[in-house]
Order: C-alpha cells, then structure tokens, then sequence
C-alpha cells in the first residue's frame, strides 16, 4: 500500500493533546499515512483565517493529498461535516465556509456530507469531531475507501463572504483575510480581479481607518525603509505592506476589515 499524505490545519494548539488524538486517530486506522502539519495556530474560531492558510498550502503539495482542517465553533450543532473532491486531492472538515477557498482554487469535483458512521470512531462526541469524524474519514479515505462511500452528495455547501471580491464603478471591493507575522495585511482580492481594473504603477487603497495612495511594487525592497507599499504577494493575493514594519499595526487593521482598491 502507498505512503498516503495527511494534512492538519487547525486553531488547537499544541498546549493540550488535541492534534495528538487526531494524530493517533489517523494511525489506528491508517498506519502508514504521512501526516504533515500545515499549522495549529490558527487564531481561535477564525474561519476566515484558516481558510487563507490552507488556500496558501495546499497547491505545494502531490496529488492526491487530503487536507484535513478544523476550525470548527459550530461543533455538535447542525452544520454538516464534509468531504469535497477536487481535481487535485480531498478536503474534509466543517461545512463552515472553511474548505471551500482552497477547494475552488483546485476545482471541486464533488462534495459528500460525512454520514456514514462505520468511517468514524465507535463513539462520536458532541465536542471534537476532528478525532472522532474528520481524522477518521481522512484515514479510511487514505485506505482506499470511495467518497461516495461517506455520505449523500450535497451542492449547497456554505460559500462566505470573505470568499467574494466585488466590482462597483471601477472600485474592487474585499476584505482583509489575514495578517502575517511580519505585520503584512493580506487581502482576499487576487492578482485576475487586479486586472480587471487594469491596475498599474500607483494604486488608491480605502482601509477602515485610512485612505493611502500606494506604489503597487514587485517587491518589498522596491520600497524605501518604512515606506507603505501594495504588492502581489507569493499566494497571488494583494498584500498592503510596509518595507521592514508593520502595517497592520500602523493602519490599526484586523481580520474582516474592508478594503477599497481603485486607479489612482
């Protein structure tokens, strides 16, 4: 049998001994499997982080990988774990809104709600369904077992918000998805949605609490020591950077904020 390739992205920790279980859950089932973390520090019940972090990984890794991630506040209610199939690999989690960046980016092929309780552990608590669904599934589905053995094939999966990028009068209009250790803002609006406004040396940008008119550079070097600065970063999202400082401390930005982008 082939080494399978596992990931785990979640807002656990590594304080207590959640990954752990997940880990020893993935194993117990699946021995040879090859479990990579991509990140446990996403901040607590951030969807819309989680979602940026794995649609940064996941297009690095072989095909065939199945990325398992858990950002999950709605645990034991009634939203609805899922597998989705895409032209790459698998994608099993909450039908949060978590999954389906990453997924898109990899063109869905097909999603299953995860009913089937004989790919699960014998006993389901209310509270952690990343070791006693989402871990297991990811392990049998390693083993070979067939998506549409899982579950009914669902085409309403949740679609958020921060997934969309808006077009009004030659303004695009996001939101901020993520801020990076060095203080960059990250954006959801793409290097495509830039085109369409046929962006070029200098930009507007609107934040929440301020309105910046910015170089659109190349890279951050193209910007003076502590000069503010818009770039395309390595994930193909617009980033409002500082050269050697922090933005988002600077421009007293957060996860969610709104952000404006026209010609200047």
């Amino acid at each position: 049998m082939s080494t399978k390739i596992i990931t785990l992205t979640t807002d656990f920790g590594l304080k207590d001994p959640y990954v752990a279980e997940m880990k020893a859950a993935i194993l117990g089932i699946c021995p040879n499997a090859a479990i990579i973390d991509i990140t446990h520090e996403i901040e607590k019940f951030s969807i819309r982080m989680g979602a940026y972090v794995l649609a940064s990984a996941v297009p690095y890794f072989p095909k065939g990988t199945i990325h398992v991630a858990v950002v999950d506040p709605g645990v034991g209610t009634q939203r609805r774990p899922i597998l989705i199939q895409t032209q790459q690999g698998f994608f099993i989690g909450p039908d949060n809104g978590l999954l389906i960046l990453a997924a898109e980016h990899q063109g869905i092929s097909r999603i299953h709600e995860i009913t089937n309780s004989r790919f699960m552990l014998p006993r389901v608590s209310s509270t952690f369904h990343g070791r006693d669904v989402f871990a297991p599934a990811a392990a049998h589905l390693a083993n070979g077992v067939q998506p549409t053995e899982f579950g009914p094939e669902i085409r309403d999966a949740v679609k958020p918000a921060f997934t969309k990028v808006t077009l009004r009068k030659d303004v695009l209009v996001g939101e901020v998805l993520h801020v990076d250790n060095f203080g960059n803002i990250m954006t959801n609006i793409s290097e495509k949605e830039i085109a369409r406004i046929r962006m070029k040396d200098v930009v507007n940008v609107e934040l929440t609490n301020h309105k910046l008119k910015l170089k659109l550079c190349k890279a951050y070097g193209e910007a003076t020591p502590q000069e503010p600065l818009a770039l395309i970063g390595s994930h193909n999202y617009l980033e409002i950077a500082i050269n050697q400082g922090n933005a988002a401390a600077e421009f007293k930005t957060k996860l969610g904020d709104k952000i404006k982008l026209s010609l200047a």
